[in-house]
């Protein structure tokens, strides 16, 4: 007789406990992958998976994107980035439904709760039409309200509003509205409620960083933004003329970008952020701005910065307050009154049109310097990170010749009195991090 402890018992035993424990594990991969195969993107992909499917069969398409059944949202308000994440936002919508974005109105004046202050701009006088549908061919499309044939052929989709309206509920909606066959043959689809900044957030960062490399400004802007820049570096050179140390600099100086907030108006929004979400890593004083600008390492001197800041700082009473002093000696700084475009260049636009003109100017400097709170130094990083990327450079911790190298002045680096190093993750399932500000950036992209 065997004993319970024998050999063959105890191979027995020791095969059902591997049987049991493989039959657990793989009763887990089943649950798990039924869960993924209901996450919110997968379900979004599903539904355009479906749409792409009856339309490829259809002529009314271009590039796998229905032309004859479209999406309108809202007049799109709020400052230049809140705008374009608002209209990226808009797009990935249409993309889901695989309907066509009717081209929407831009808001050029930063007025939004007065409705009749609201000036209406439309997107092709700041970006490129022709050249978005280009270099977003295939993933998502715009078009003119003249290509709609029955204007009278309109469903009304109603976005909800309050804590009750939940992500979840706002997915439900949109898979709904997309999989109602009597909702999908309404010719448009017209979006009321709501500006399209606060509908609920569905895509991950790459989807949106797709939508954006595709709003290229208009070559009025861009020739602009070349003005400005020509006239920092000149005015930078002049400057170094008059240095003693300019003897043996060799090559055009370097040209730095600053966006500075420290108005009053950022100064108490930022005191009550820090207080709402209990951190102390948003608002940034001017002297610690100076101070960690300064201790950038690698920072070849004398350097050019750009300070762009809000026009009442450019009009300060005394010396003291004025964000030209300070800085330590080489860095050299200019805001748009001492380089003489104030007027000139500026003074001749809206307000939207004069920050796509700053935004430009701040994308093409050697360093960028930001908040990592401010929607406008959020997005620059974005587009700096995709061309850094494009060029090899996945993080930037280490000193290099990265030329589209980013910092976080309202974060601590890596040794005292340094800003943190700044990539976007691209890795994020939301916008999120980047539309409402984080602490938490890094030098890498993910």
């Amino acid at each position: 007789m065997n004993s319970p402890l024998s050999c063959k018992n105890l191979r027995l035993f020791s095969n059902s406990v591997a049987c049991k424990c493989l039959l657990l594990v793989g009763i887990a991969l089943f649950y798990r992958a039924l869960l993924l195969s209901y996450s919110p993107r997968n379900a979004l992909n599903g539904i355009r998976a479906r749409h792409m499917s009856d339309s490829s069969s259809s002529s009314s398409s271009t590039d796998g994107i229905r032309t004859d059944k479209f999406l309108e949202v809202p007049q799109i308000v709020w400052g230049l980035n809140n705008q374009k994440i608002a209209f990226a936002r808009a797009c990935l919508t249409a993309r889901l439904m695989n309907r066509t974005l009717l081209m929407p109105s831009l808001s050029s004046s930063l007025f939004y709760k007065e409705v009749d202050k609201l000036r209406p701009i439309p997107f092709d006088k700041v970006f490129q039409f022709e050249r978005f549908n280009s270099l977003c061919s295939g993933f998502v499309r715009l078009s003119q309200f003249s290509d709609v044939r029955n204007r009278a052929n309109v469903f009304d989709l109603e976005k909800g509003s309050g804590r009750r309206w939940t992500v979840e509920r706002d997915l439900d909606q949109l898979k709904h509205s997309a999989r109602n066959e009597s909702i999908d043959e309404f010719e448009v689809i017209r979006v009321i409620g709501k500006n399209p900044f606060l509908w609920h957030d569905h895509w991950p960062v790459e989807d949106y960083a797709k939508v954006f490399e595709c709003m290229v400004v208009v070559d009025e802007i861009s020739r602009e933004a070349d003005k400005v820049v020509m006239k920092i570096r000149e005015a930078g050179e002049a400057e170094r003329a008059k240095l003693e140390s300019k003897t043996g600099t060799l090559g055009p100086i370097p040209f730095v970008a600053v966006h500075m907030r420290i108005e009053i108006d950022w100064m108490i929004h930022c005191k009550k952020l820090e207080q709402r979400k209990k951190v102390s890593e948003i608002c940034s004083s001017k002297r610690e701005i100076m101070e960690r600008v300064g201790n950038i390492s690698g920072l070849k001197t004398p350097t050019a910065l750009y300070l762009a800041v809000a026009d009442t700082l450019l009009e300060a009473k005394d010396e003291g307050s004025s964000v030209l002093t300070g800085w330590r000696d080489g860095l050299i700084p200019f805001e748009k009154k001492k380089l003489g475009v104030k007027e000139e260049i500026y003074g001749k636009y809206s307000y939207l049109i004069q920050s796509a003109i700053d935004y430009e100017v701040c994308l093409r400097a050697d360093v960028f310097v930001g908040n990592s709170f401010s929607t406008f130094s959020s997005l620059i990083v974005l587009e700096r990170t995709q061309k850094a990327r494009r060029l090899g450079f996945m993080s930037s911790c280490e000193d290099g010749e990265n030329k589209w190298r980013s910092y976080a002045y309202n974060l601590a680096g890596e040794s005292k009195g340094v800003p943190r190093r700044w990539m976007t993750n691209m890795t994020h399932s939301s916008l999120e991090a980047i539309s409402y500000g984080s602490n938490s950036v890094s030098c890498s992209s993910g």
